[in-house]
């Protein structure tokens, strides 16, 4: 296996990565990193998606399904019934991210993390839960992941991922570049809902201590990163939650709510009175939460509406994470020559039997997190930071009160400069080239302008297919992109479909 980067080969690692074996199983030397920065990459990727362990609770524990009950079986009409389904949420989130970022370390071997997919638990919440009880929607999840795992391994997921060509992979990774840079303001407050459309801050402008908290920490890590200080992102980090801890002590600002625009918007930084507890791990015994079969029973429409709902579900799994693993791998300059990372095969069957586990233990799909980019631009290269990663979420699951310290103000610093880093890619692509232009364009600003890397992807397949279709260059096109290209039609006139039907 011969790695794109030459640098991978010949760079030579500045401290002892311990035993022979670990190097040589995960390739630690050969990618040019060490196990320094294996597990300061790991830790930064933890801290740059652990807002999920607050977040996944709030989305899928608090909203009642068809029947009035939350996702843990209790009826919603007792407020205690929502913290009780908050604890649990939250500790089966913990405990699945933990298992499936450690296995895509230890099998895959590639430095993406994984953890309940944002985008598929408000689909599970929003759009699923009430028209069915939460034991439906988890099994349509289940039955997603199961679906894409049966074509991972009859190699039909890889297929896909190879028939895309290279034009169209480095668009997909400057438009996750620019999204996940949204992300960051959008986590930090600086980009609203408001106006028209969207607006900066708080009614156009930079107000509340929290958005001082981040604007510091965005200037200290341009810094850092400017003068090249190794662990610049984690400095960062703890750096500005440092602050972040101060000012809430000092001003108590609390959190953002509708009538409180200036609070903190996700995790308010205070030091927790009881830090440590036993996590409720009642969700696990997925035999009394989970129904394989209900949302099958119904007639004619029934069904059309269940499998519309999973296409929805696995496509929206299949290209998020193809798009992330290959941004991931151009941002570590560890992708193969063909353009694809190594052991593709091995790192979709782990994604797919992760979308199956969000679904058997109620956490939602769970799904390769574009996050992950933050702890690979400060030094991760290999499954041996997945490892650290898993174990930060195993030991948050008793932690978890300690893990909120952190709020997004943070973090989001360091989401905003991975996506400059990542959009630096734009140069690759040719822009006087209407057939790698155009849907290169409708790919980066459309996974931004819609939060959607699913939509971004969709719309440039469908784009670069019409081109080809118009130019009478139909045939220089991969057949398995047509069949994607007629998904991803039905994907966007779902709603037309439904409504037609009634």
């Amino acid at each position: 296996m011969v790695l794109k980067s030459p640098k991978a080969q010949v760079r030579q690692p500045d401290v002892s990565f311990g035993p022979a074996g670990l190097d040589a199983y995960f390739e630690i030397g050969r990618r040019g990193s060490t196990l320094t920065r294996e597990i300061r990459g790991g830790v930064v990727t933890f801290f740059s998606m652990a807002y999920i362990i607050a977040l996944n609770p709030l989305i899928i524990g608090t909203v009642p399904d068809v029947q009035g009950n939350l996702i843990s079986g209790l009826p919603s009409a007792d407020p205690a019934n929502i913290g009780l389904t908050i604890g649990m949420v939250a500790a089966a989130t913990a405990l699945v991210a933990a298992v499936m970022t450690a296995l895509m370390g230890v099998v895959g071997r590639f430095p993406v993390a994984l953890a309940a997919g944002l985008g598929l638990n408000s689909i599970a919440a929003y759009a699923l839960a009430p028209t069915m009880t939460w034991g439906q929607v988890m099994g349509l999840i289940v039955w997603e992941g199961l679906i894409i795992t049966a074509l991972v391994l009859t190699g039909f997921r890889k297929a896909v991922f190879a028939a895309v060509p290279k034009a169209l992979r480095t668009g997909i990774s400057v438009g996750i570049g620019l999204f996940i840079c949204l992300v960051g303001l959008a986590d930090a407050g600086v980009v609203r809902q408001g106006g028209a459309l969207i607006s900066l801050g708080v009614g156009g402008t930079l107000l509340g201590w929290p958005l001082l908290v981040f604007a510091i920490g965005l200037a200290g890590l341009i810094i850092l990163h400017t003068r090249k200080v190794k662990g610049a992102m984690l400095i960062a980090i703890g750096a500005t939650t440092v602050v972040a801890i101060l000012v809430e002590l000092l001003v108590k600002t609390g959190a953002k709510t509708a009538d409180h625009a200036t609070g903190w918007m996700l995790n308010v930084p205070t030091l927790a009175t009881n830090a440590w507890g036993w996590p409720n791990l009642e969700l696990l015994a997925f035999w009394r939460h989970v129904d394989l079969v209900g949302a099958f029973s119904g007639g004619l429409h029934t069904w059309i509406v269940v499998i519309l709902t999973i296409l929805s579900l696995m496509l929206a799994d299949f290209f998020d994470t193809m798009g992330t693993i290959v941004a991931i791998g151009q941002a570590g300059n560890i992708l193969l020559d063909n353009g694809n990372p190594p052991r593709t095969q091995e790192i979709l069957v782990v994604d797919s039997l992760a979308a199956v586990a969000g679904g058997l233990f109620s956490t939602s799909s769970n799904t390769s997190y574009i996050e992950s980019a933050a702890g690979v631009e400060d030094g991760a290269r290999t499954g041996l930071a997945n490892v650290v990663t898993g174990l930060c979420f195993l030991v948050a699951l008793f932690v978890s009160p300690l893990v909120a310290v952190v709020p997004s103000e943070a973090v989001a610093p360091v989401l905003v400069l991975v996506g400059f880093l990542m959009m630096q890619q734009v140069a690759e692509i040719a822009w006087s080239d209407v057939e790698t232009a155009l849907p290169a364009f409708f790919m980066i600003t459309l996974m931004a302008f819609t939060y959607s890397i699913t939509v971004g992807i969709g719309a440039g397949f469908l784009v670069h297919l019409l081109i080809k279709a118009v130019r009478r260059k139909g045939g220089q096109v991969h057949p398995l992109l047509w069949v994607v290209g007629a998904l991803f039609v039905v994907y966007f006139g779902q709603g037309a479909i439904l409504q037609w039907l009634g």
